[in-house]
């Protein structure tokens, strides 16, 4: 029963992640916020690999950790960071980077010899339509000056969490999650660091408000949040881990909507509900899970080489 709640615990601790982002950007910018993120989860991962006696990773396991950590930290959170610093809402920033599950079956299907059920491409087309429906709508920006270049780091964000998931599970099974995390997350600061350094002031605003968001950053979303992904990619079908991240965008705006008075018109809370409800059919009973087709995925990989 509890094993079954992952998902949805993931779902819930993963949007915050987005509120929080929008939150903490109030007090310092998106590379340097997420400098100070990295750094405290380095220290906290190198206080569990030594209090847990966890095994970093070494050789390939360090290259292919640091490489995860490169593209799900680096690139997802800061493509997402940024775009929410240019003024993108945060429920539509989740919005965008929740058609990861449909990313995810391009590529399977491209790759990999993957059939589906008629009733899973309807759940991803319904998921798409569903967010067709949430930007066509009303939606009120912070600020429209860089909606282009808001959206293309969604999409950057995109690319990072789907070639991350799918990386992570190629090449990651053994890998100690929590020493494979620190490697991540220090991979990931190598990253924000000359983005800072040439880009932003790196002033940052200290506030008890400011220090609550980091601890809810560090502790909960990369401790207790992130561990839940890794473990859902290493143990569960990819499609599980994709699918569940359709619940993360209406999870979002409602978080979004308590905390900023974010809000969406009839034809965005339409398009919400859609997207949903594409989730359920994606997961339902699928024919042939994108797990399995992973492994022939795995084998064209390895004759191209």
């Amino acid at each position: 029963m509890l094993i079954r709640m992952i998902p949805f615990a993931f779902v819930v601790l993963w949007a915050s992640g987005f509120v929080g982002a929008r939150y903490g950007l109030q007090y310092a910018e998106p590379a340097t916020l997420l400098l100070i993120r990295m750094t405290a989860n380095v220290a906290l991962f190198a206080l569990l690999v030594v209090f847990l006696r966890r095994r970093m990773p070494t050789g390939k396991g360090l290259f292919h950790s640091a490489v995860v950590g490169i593209l799900i930290h680096g690139f997802y959170l800061g493509g997402t960071y940024v775009a929410i610093d240019l003024g993108m809402p945060a429920g539509l920033s989740s919005l965008l980077v929740g058609t990861q599950p449909i990313l995810t079956a391009v590529v399977l299907v491209s790759f990999a010899s993957i059939r589906f059920r008629i009733a899973q491409w309807w759940g991803l087309g319904l998921g798409f339509l569903g967010i067709c429906l949430v930007l066509m709508g009303n939606i009120e920006w912070q600020s429209e000056q860089h909606k282009v270049a808001a959206v293309a780091f969604c999409v950057l964000a995109l690319i990072g969490i789907t070639f991350g998931t799918l990386y992570q599970k190629r090449y990651c099974q053994n890998v100690d999650m929590v020493g494979g995390a620190m490697v991540q997350y220090f991979a990931a600061g190598l990253v924000m660091l000359p983005y800072a350094l040439a880009f932003e002031t790196m002033e940052v605003t200290w506030t008890y408000q400011l220090v609550l968001t980091l601890f809810w950053l560090v502790v909960v979303l990369s401790c207790v949040a992130i561990l839940l992904l890794l473990y859902m990619v290493k143990n569960g079908a990819s499609a599980s881990v994709a699918s569940v991240f359709y619940l993360v965008p209406p999870t979002t705006a409602i978080q979004a909507w308590l905390m900023f008075g974010e809000s969406f018109d009839a034809i965005g809370m339409v398009g919400f509900v859609m997207a949903a409800a594409g989730v359920y059919l994606v997961v339902k009973k699928p024919s042939q899970s994108l797990e399995a087709g992973v492994k022939p995925l795995v084998r064209e990989t390895v004759k191209s080489q």
